[in-house]
């Protein structure tokens, strides 16, 4: 019987420490398939307009909820990723591009230059600077980002956004 526990507890243990800890962000840069590295702080993000954001309920691939975030205000990523300056020769080429955001856990999520500047999308996707009543340097899990249009927005809700990965389509 003792060795019963002892085993149940190791295990619970080991399940414990593999659980990953999201390690909070200060900054983000964006790098990548374009002509100058860019970099925001948490004091950069704070000085863009903020506006309130609907309350956003989260959901799996499978669309069961799994949360639910209230109480939000945030900024439009679509302009800081407007600064970006793409390796393009001509326009049409910017559909070739896509955009990797990574958290330092190593989540990824990936959105095409199409959804983010040519359609209404890129116009619901936000840093959020406030949830709940705390403020962006007080959240545990900043920088935090999402699309408030997705039918699972569980998916693209990047906790602690470390860097944005420009690439093209070889």
């Amino acid at each position: 019987m003792k060795k019963h526990i002892l085993i149940l507890l190791l295990l619970v243990n080991i399940f414990a420490w593999a659980q990953t800890k999201i390690t909070p962000t200060e900054q983000f840069i964006i790098t990548g398939k374009i002509k100058t590295e860019l970099k925001f702080t948490l004091a950069d993000i704070n000085s863009y307009p903020v506006v309130p954001i609907k309350n956003v309920i989260l959901t799996n691939h499978l669309g069961e909820v799994k949360g639910n975030i209230q109480n939000i205000k945030g900024i439009a990523l679509k302009p800081l990723l407007e600064k970006i300056e793409f390796l393009a020769e001509k326009p049409k080429e910017l559909s070739e591009f896509y955009l990797t955001f990574v958290a330092s856990d190593g989540y990824k999520v990936v959105y095409s230059w199409n959804e983010i500047f040519n359609s209404e999308t890129g116009n619901n996707l936000f840093i959020i600077t406030e949830k709940d009543g705390k403020k962006l340097t007080d959240l545990d899990d900043r920088i935090l980002t999402i699309t408030t249009t997705d039918f699972k927005t569980g998916r693209r809700y990047v906790k602690a956004l470390d860097k944005i990965i420009v690439g093209r389509v070889e």
